[in-house]
């Protein structure tokens, strides 16, 4: 039987501001990236979405970002490696905390907005990114798209798990494009849920331009800032599960 993770993001908010039903989300998935901080999410949120994904039964991993509270982390920075390396340490290690003070330990890492493209084409932005998670847990795994991250990972000896998005478009040259927030749901559940089929069986996404191309994945990411995601959510599990898929956290691949 093949198996696919299925992971989301939560935790998306700060202080009164709060964005999406992740309660509603989360039974769906089995893997979340909290938000640490840089882009969204505060201490008190990661405690508490730390502990819905456990009560979930939902592996946890930390959504790290570009300091950009108020742009939500899409614009890109003029960033050095280092800075990138420390970044992900700051924010990663504080939701390690979170996580074992409630009895859980951080199963991986992933990018947020700018920060997740830039990695994905940018060696030494890469590097960066994998020294961090390198120095935090050597057995946490980078969550990410594409060969230079792959390489970046082999590198500093971190596991690697290449992901594929069901509710975001791709570019002509096979990578994830990156989408005004809010643009990035107006794909519908049946829609995600027929990428997802075809991402995991067939190893196969199709283009904005309607080309198809060959994408290699082990995770599947989906958003957690709509009214619609819980509903795509559950739309992209129960159609993996009737193609005889199983879902895993990442951790167990």
């Amino acid at each position: 039987m093949e198996r696919v993770d299925l992971n989301a993001d939560v935790g998306s908010g700060y202080g009164r501001w709060t964005l999406g039903d992740e309660g509603a989300l989360l039974p769906y998935v089995t893997s979340a990236n909290v938000s640490c901080g840089f882009h969204a999410g505060d201490p008190q949120l990661m405690r508490r979405t730390v502990l819905q994904a456990l009560r979930a039964g939902v592996r946890v991993g930390a959504h790290v970002g570009l300091p950009d509270l108020l742009g939500y982390g899409l614009r890109e920075m003029r960033v050095t490696p280092a800075e990138v390396r420390d970044y992900v340490l700051y924010q990663a290690g504080a939701l390690a905390a979170f996580l074992r003070a409630a009895g859980g330990r951080l199963q991986h890492v992933k990018p947020h907005g700018a920060l997740y493209h830039m990695a994905a084409r940018d060696p030494a932005i890469a590097r960066g990114l994998a020294e961090g998670i390198a120095d935090l847990d050597p057995r946490c795994a980078l969550v990410l798209h594409g060969e230079v991250a792959a390489a970046a990972a082999r590198a500093l000896e971190i596991p690697f798990v290449p992901e594929g998005f069901v509710d975001l478009d791709y570019g002509a040259d096979g990578a994830p494009l990156p989408t005004p927030r809010e643009v990035r749901l107006a794909v519908t559940p049946a829609e995600a849920a027929a990428r997802a089929v075809r991402l995991v069986r067939d190893g196969v996404v199709v283009t904005r331009d309607g080309v198809e191309r060959p994408l290699s994945v082990r995770t599947l990411g989906l958003h957690a800032d709509g009214p619609a995601s819980p509903a795509l959510a559950r739309a992209v599990r129960e159609a993996l599960e009737g193609a005889g898929v199983r879902l895993v956290p990442l951790g167990e691949l």
